[in-house]
Parts: C-alpha cells; structure tokens; sequence
C-alpha cells in the first residue's frame, strides 16, 4: 500500500495543480506528471532506476510543457526522489543519481528559463531536496540500528536457552546417574536373596523396576525441553542417510526446492557417521531456507569404499543478516571429532557451498 499510496497523492496533487492553473502544455504536464509518480512506485526493489526515471521524467516537464516557474507539484516528486535514494540506496550511492538530476535541473535552467539566473537559484534547489534526503538518511539508519537491536536480541535469547539446555543436561546427567546407581544396587541385593529368600529378591527386582519407570518418566519431562522433536522419551532410532528424503520432504513444504542425489541403496553406515551425515544436511538445507536467493538448493552424498562425501549448495542471497554461526560450528565440529574434512564458503559464482568428508569406519 505505501510503495502506491504516496506516488497516488503526489500524483493528485500535481493533476490538481495542472487542472487549476491550466498553464501552457498542460496536457504535457499531465502525461509526464503521471508516468513520473508511476515509475516511483518500485523505488524500493529499484531505487536507482525509479528514482532516475521519476526525476528525468519530472524534469523534462519545462522542455515539453509548463515553465519552470509554472508548477510547484514537481517539487513533490523531486522531494520523493530524495528522500528514496537516501532511504533505499546504501551508504551514499543515491548521491550519483541525485547529482545526474541536478544536472539535468541545471541544463532545465541554461536552456528552458528566460528569467536572469544565477547561483541563489542552485541554493535554492538544492535546500529544497537536502531536507527529504537528510530524513531518508536518518530513517534508513534507524531501521538498520532497530534491525541490529533485534538480531543482538534474539542472539541472547538463543544464548538463554543454550544456556538452559545445558542445566538441563547436567540435571539429567545427575538423575539418570543416580538412578543407574540405585539400580545395580538393587540388583545385587536381588541376585544375594535370589537362592535363600526368593519374596525379598522379587520385592528388590520390584524396586528396581520401579526406580527404572520413575528414571525414565523423569528423563523424559528432562528431554521435552531439550529435544527438537515430539519423540521426548528417546525411543525412536537416531535418524541417518535413510530418512533424509523424509527430511527433504519437510523443507520443501517450507518452501525450499532441494535437489537431492542419493544413490539407492544407502550403505551401511556407524551410526556416528549416520547421524552426523544427515544432522550436516540439516544444517545446510536450513542456512539455505534462511539465508539463500532463490529458495533453491542442491544436495548431493556420494562415497566410496572409504570416505562419505556432503556436498550442499545454495544461491547467496542479499540479506543482511548472516546467522550466529553456530551451525557451521556445530558441522565442524561433527566433522572433526569424527576424524574428517569440512570446506564451506562462497564461491566466485556467488553460491555458498558446504564440503564435508567422513571417513567411512569412524564410530
């Protein structure tokens, strides 16, 4: 609605303008009017063309309509104009087209005004477009800071949970050892009565069952917190090779077209190399649903009789933000506790591309 709305009121108010004064050429004035508030609508996908456009057309206006002096709407469109290229163009690169208009503007003074010019007239114009300019500056700036402000937000909120997540882990480190210990205890007390009081024996066999469900009950409300899917109680195998079209399959519904090769039938794998092959996979497809151009990426795993070979591939897109890299760590250090090689980086192609290579036998 803003990419119209404010093209749609300039143009009102310079139709307004025309229809009231009904100066020379109006009908010029009208058609240049209108195709200059039309081409600011993409100023924000194309600043630099948008706005060369607008102000070109603007501009043209005394050579086939009205004198300079005749309208003032034109000074809307050019405040537009400004105000875009500060606000749209990063750093100070709106400045090459807002110098080429003015310009342009200069030579609307040589050769179109019959009044006696001089450089009060330059201050004049350009008074008028550093104020639009100066608040585009300062709005794109505080965009960028509140942009900042949320990512440094949401980067201690992660670290919260991380930080969380691993009080937990401790916690249940301390049940689940605890537990174990009464256990075997139990067990042995078990194993001491089997022959000469069979009931006490059953009765301790009993604990221990119960010490058991009491264990797993309390590793499972640990785990809902830390586990990233609904399988709280650990039951379900750890996934591999195996599932990744299942995997796939998920991002695609998130929008991400994935080009995945995988050979049939997957090898036989140790489960570390399994689970660390498809958790890099899963790390790469999620960077590339975040942070890639096309919403497109390329899967390809491969291997021999020794090594396994992930190879992912996504278009560079233009955002901003690039991610805590957190994930990129987590692959490395996947890759190198299980004795492997990891490349990952930009290429000249403009595609960011992960390389990881496991050694086959690594457990």
């Amino acid at each position: 609605m803003t990419d119209w709305g404010v093209p749609a009121v300039v143009a009102a108010m310079s139709l307004l303008e025309i229809v009231l004064v009904a100066p020379d050429g109006a009908a010029a004035a009208i058609v240049l009017s209108l195709l200059s508030c039309l081409a600011l609508v993409p100023r924000r996908r194309w600043p630099r063309l948008s706005t060369l456009v607008a102000g070109a057309l603007t501009l043209f206006t005394p050579w086939f309509g009205p004198e300079l002096d005749d309208l003032a709407a034109p000074i809307m469109v050019m405040a537009v104009v400004a105000y875009s290229l500060a606000r749209w163009v990063p750093s100070y690169g709106g400045l090459l087209v807002l110098g080429a208009l003015m310009v342009l503007l200069a030579s609307d003074y040589l050769f179109t005004d019959e009044r006696d010019n001089d450089v009060t007239d330059v201050f004049f114009v350009t008074s008028l477009l550093v104020p639009p300019y100066v608040l585009g500056r300062v709005t794109r700036r505080l965009a960028e800071q509140t942009a900042e402000l949320e990512r440094q937000q949401s980067l201690v909120r992660e670290q919260a949970v991380r930080d969380e997540r691993q009080r937990i882990a401790r916690d249940l480190h301390d049940v689940i050892a605890h537990s174990v210990s009464a256990m075997v205890v139990q067990t042995a007390v078990a194993q001491e009565l089997l022959h000469t009081d069979p009931a006490k024996a059953a009765e301790a066999l009993d604990n221990v069952a119960a010490t058991g469900r009491q264990a797993l009950a309390e590793t499972g409300r640990l785990l809902h917190l830390v586990r990233d899917n609904a399988d709280e109680l650990g039951l379900e195998p750890a996934p591999g090779l195996a599932q990744l079209p299942e995997l796939v399959e998920r991002f695609r519904v998130d929008g991400l077209a994935v080009d995945l090769r995988l050979a049939d039938p997957v090898p036989e794998l140790p489960a570390g190399v399994d689970v660390s092959a498809y958790r890099i996979v899963q790390e790469a497809l999620t960077n590339a649903l975040r942070y890639g151009a096309d919403s497109h990426a390329e899967v390809t795993i491969s291997w021999d009789s020794d090594t396994l070979r992930i190879r992912a591939a996504n278009q560079v897109g233009r955002r901003t933000g690039q991610g805590s890299g957190l994930g990129l760590l987590g692959i490395a250090e996947r890759v190198h506790v299980l004795g492997g090689q990891l490349d990952h980086g930009v290429t000249d192609g403009g595609r960011f591309e992960v390389d990881a290579s496991l050694p086959m036998g690594a457990t």
